[in-house]
């Protein structure tokens, strides 16, 4: 399906993007704290929002 040299190719990319993306990361991870400081709470409100509504729809439906 894929030849030997695509494979290689889709490794390395893979590779050095992980690398990148890591110390990209890194390097903001001071400036992410200072001003993304409440998100936490957005993302449990939002699982929260989704678990209620897969309740709703499961007892809805029984």
């Amino acid at each position: 399906m894929f030849s030997t040299g695509q494979i290689i190719f889709a490794a390395l990319f893979f590779i050095t993007f992980v690398v990148i993306i890591s110390l990209s990361y890194k390097k903001d991870k001071k400036l992410h704290k200072k001003n993304y400081k409440g998100v936490i709470w957005i993302l449990v409100s939002f699982i929260t929002f989704i678990i209620i509504l897969f309740l709703i729809k499961y007892f809805l439906k029984n």
